[in-house]
């Protein structure tokens, strides 16, 4: 019987008499549709509110706070301008990045995206525990006093560990688009040829660790520009109401999902 008191009649409506004018607005903003009976009479029938219409999308911040981080982290790895030292970037690292993404990803797992969630809350730690080692207050390096070796292992064991969770985000994004699957490949080169830089220094080859160092800067920086790519995708979506082409891959895994 509620039920039946939430539908009108279209035919009720149709001279947009005064009582019915907001009923009118409704159906021009989705809020209800149109349906037919097994009579064939003509319906206007509420639109149910899903949670995902209610709620915007935080992925455009997320991934805005990603590519704004590794991008300023790249020129330092590329020393552009003679910049080496990434203390500079502790801010980016803690706020933009660390807290940025971490808030981000609980409202996409509010939404069900347990995908992008976890790749935010990821990529968020991350950002934030290599902001922690290199912050002189928690003293980090300071800990190994002259043992210089030992510090730089660490560090690559500590990115390296790094590289192996986010093949695991390579993977995912396979079925996804052709942008996030760039994205997520040179932060692979960049996580395994930093990682090989920091062995490098620990073992005294520092030619070798500037050249592994400085290309991985230049994978981390396409990265950035992916993810500067993506955000632009997402804003115009948003706000001039087009898109930029992403690649979707979909298609080619779609067989095997409807087969499972």
């Amino acid at each position: 019987m509620a039920h039946e008191n939430r539908i009108h009649q279209l035919e009720d409506i149709a001279n947009r008499s005064p009582q019915h004018e907001g009923k009118w607005d409704a159906l021009a903003a989705g809020e209800m549709s149109v349906s037919s009976s097994h009579s064939g009479t003509t319906y206007l029938v509420p639109v149910p509110v899903t949670l995902k219409a209610q709620l915007g999308s935080p992925t455009a911040l997320a991934i805005g706070a990603f590519s704004t981080t590794l991008t300023t982290l790249a020129l330092a790895l590329m020393e552009f301008r003679g910049l080496t030292i990434t203390n500079v970037f502790i801010g980016n690292f803690f706020f933009v990045a660390g807290i940025g993404m971490v808030i981000s990803a609980q409202w996409e797992l509010v939404l069900g995206n347990t995908y992008a969630y976890t790749v935010l809350s990821a990529f968020g730690f991350f950002y934030g525990g290599f902001g922690a080692i290199i912050t002189p207050l928690f003293g980090v390096q300071a800990a190994y006093g002259t043992d210089t070796a030992g510090y730089n292992n660490g560090l690559g064991f500590f990115v390296l560990m790094w590289a192996v969770w986010n093949f695991f985000f390579l993977l995912g994004s396979l079925p996804l688009n052709l942008v996030y699957i760039g994205i997520f490949f040179t932060v692979q080169m960049a996580f395994t040829l930093v990682a090989a830089s920091y062995f490098a220094t620990a073992d005294g080859h520092a030619g070798t660790a500037l050249g592994l160092k400085k290309t991985a800067g230049a994978f981390a920086f396409l990265s950035g520009l992916l993810g500067y790519y993506t955000v632009a995708n997402l804003m115009c979506q948003e706000a001039m109401f087009f898109s930029f082409p992403m690649g979707d891959t979909s298609r080619f895994f779609s067989a095997k999902k409807t087969q499972d």
